[in-house]
């Protein structure tokens, strides 16, 4: 496989959770993976800091095999701070400050289910218990939201969405603003669900977010398909 994102990282260094990786593998080979490929390297060449390092990038798709996802929150870029991203979607590591974003989920969490506000803003227990936590791009330059945008990522996490879209059905995708939904129309509704509300970010939450309940709604919907709910505690 061809892609690396610099000279110590390869794609096999990186270890993609073999599920995916099985059917993702001819993804890496296709010339836009190999231009991102190029792209990237360009970029640390010039001494450009790139979020989440490489180790992280697919930390997603690590934490939630294929066959153990039941629920899809797609976010957009990845954080733009140094010591934010770590691959999954609104999660910061333990120990780092929770962006606005994060803290109106917490939020809303509290008011839809009674989840007091955790300590920490690491959501890797969500991905564990199923909840792919997938960004539309999954990389970014230091202080730069969107530098990464247009430059393949996009067809790559089509390619992860068409595939749950295919193989999986009584999912559950919350999508969260616009571009989420957008992403989001080829979608089959009639077999899964689709939660679509404003992006819970300070300058939208207030226009339909908060109050949207998507915490239980998701559990209501997996029970009444015989499918263990996520424990949303963290």
């Amino acid at each position: 496989m061809h892609l690396s994102f610099n000279k110590e990282t390869s794609l096999s260094s990186i270890n993609i959770e073999e599920s995916w990786r099985k059917r993702l593998i001819e993804e890496f080979e296709k010339p836009y993976m190999r231009e991102l490929s190029t792209f990237l390297k360009a970029e640390k060449k010039e001494g450009k800091e790139i979020f989440p390092v490489g180790s992280e990038i697919f930390s997603a798709f690590n934490l939630t095999p294929f066959e153990t996802v039941k629920v899809v929150i797609l976010g957009q870029d990845p954080y733009h701070g140094r010591g934010q991203a770590h691959g999954l979607s609104f999660s910061v590591k333990d120990g780092v400050q929770p962006p606005p974003s994060l803290e109106n989920i917490f939020k809303e969490l509290k008011s839809d289910i009674g989840l007091v506000r955790p300590k920490s803003g690491c959501l890797e227990k969500w991905a564990k218990e199923g909840v792919l936590l997938l960004n539309t791009v999954l990389t970014v330059e230091k202080s730069k939201p969107a530098s990464h945008q247009g430059k393949g990522w996009e067809i790559f996490t089509d390619k992860v969405l068409s595939l749950l879209n295919e193989e999986k059905t009584n999912l559950v995708y919350i999508l969260w603003g616009k571009k989420a939904q957008e992403k989001g129309t080829f979608l089959n509704g009639d077999v899964n669900l689709i939660i679509k509300s404003a992006h819970p970010s300070p300058y939208s939450a207030a226009n339909g977010f908060f109050d949207s309940k998507p915490f239980s709604k998701t559990n209501t919907y997996l029970n009444n398909n015989v499918i263990s709910s996520i424990n949303w505690e963290l």
